[in-house]
C-alpha cells in the first residue's frame, strides 16, 4: 500500500516517519501532467521535477542549458497531474547564485507547486540553505556527482572513493543538515559512504548510484522504462519484464521497499 493511501498526502513528516521506521520509499522524476498522475498514483512518495529535463526532454548532452523558465512550467504541469506525491524542484544552474536570486527563484518555484526545493553542493551551499530554511523553503541538498559541476569535476565520475575525499563528504553532510536541509540527496558515491552517512544523519537521504541502504531511491523516469540513451550503471530497465508502464512504475515501488533495488550489480564499492 502506499504512504498517499495511507495517509493522505506524502509530506516531510512522512518521509521522517518512513527513516525512523526503517521503511524505504521511492521517487521518480517528472516532468508533465500525465506522468505525474500515473507516478503518483502507483506509489511513488516523491515526484522530482529535475533539471534532468535538459537531456532526456531537450536533447542536451549535460543539465546546464535548462532556465528557470523551463522549471516554472514543468512544474506547474507536474502538480496538475499530481494525485498526493511530495514535489521536489531543482533550482538549475546558476540560479541560486545570490541570496536575492535564490530567494526569487526559489519562491517562483514553491508558486508553481513545489513542496521542496533541491540545489547541489557542499559546504558552499550552507549558507543557501540556512536562507531557505529560515523563510520557510524546505531544502533537499544534492551531494556527491553533482550534475552542475560536472565541467569542474571532468565528467560523470563517482565521487568519495578516497578516504580524504569520503571524510570531507561526511563532513559536509553533517553541515547541511545542520543549515537546516530536509533531505539529502546522494548520486554516484560508494554504497559503503552512503550507509555511513544515512546512519549518521537524522534526515532521510535519498540515493542514485549510492546502494540500497539509503532511506528512499531516485531515478530518472526515462531510465526505468528504458528509453534513456545512455544506461550508467545503476539503472534498471523495469519496463522490459512489466510489459506496460503504470506496471514498471509499480515494479519499481515494489522493488526499492523490498530493499531488492538497487542490487549489488547497480552499486559502487
Amino acid at each position: 500500500m502506499s504512504s498517499q493511501s495511507k495517509s493522505g498526502n506524502v509530506t516531510l513528516t512522512t518521509l521522517q516517519q518512513l527513516k525512523m521506521r526503517g521503511e524505504k520509499f521511492a521517487c521518480l522524476t517528472a516532468y508533465d501532467a500525465c506522468f505525474a498522475r500515473i507516478l503518483s498514483e502507483a506509489g511513488v512518495e516523491v515526484l522530482l521535477v529535475g533539471d534532468s529535463l535538459g537531456m532526456v526532454l531537450q536533447g542536451h548532452d549535460s543539465t546546464l542549458p535548462v532556465t528557470m523558465d523551463d522549471m516554472i512550467y514543468h512544474m506547474a504541469c507536474v502538480k496538475r497531474g499530481n494525485r498526493g506525491s511530495l514535489l521536489m524542484a531543482d533550482l538549475p544552474f546558476m540560479s541560486y547564485a545570490s541570496e536575492s536570486q535564490t530567494l526569487e527563484n526559489a519562491a517562483a518555484l514553491m508558486r508553481a507547486g513545489a513542496h521542496i526545493v533541491k540545489l547541489e553542493g557542499g559546504a558552499w551551499i550552507e549558507n543557501t540553505t540556512r536562507l531557505l530554511a529560515e523563510r520557510g523553503i524546505p531544502v533537499c541538498a544534492h551531494m556527491g556527482l553533482t550534475p552542475q559541476s560536472v565541467n569542474r569535476i571532468g565528467g560523470f565520475h563517482v565521487q568519495g572513493r578516497d578516504t580524504d575525499q569520503a571524510q570531507l563528504i561526511i563532513e559536509e553532510a553533517q553541515l547541511l543538515q545542520d543549515a537546516g536541509a530536509n533531505i539529502l540527496l546522494l548520486e554516484c558515491v560508494p554504497s559503503e559512504l552512503a550507509r555511513t552517512i544515512t546512519e549518521s544523519l537524522d534526515i532521510p537521504v535519498i540515493g542514485i548510484g549510492a546502494g540500497p541502504e539509503t532511506s528512499g531511491q531516485i531515478m530518472v523516469l526515462h531510465d526505468v522504462l528504458g528509453v534513456s540513451p545512455i544506461t550508467p550503471k545503476f539503472v534498471k530497465n523495469f519496463l522490459a519484464e512489466a510489459g506496460d508502464i503504470p506496471g514498471a512504475v509499480k515494479a519499481y515501488v515494489q522493488a526499492v521497499k523490498e530493499k531488492r533495488f538497487p542490487a549489488r550489480e547497480h552499486c559502487f564499492s
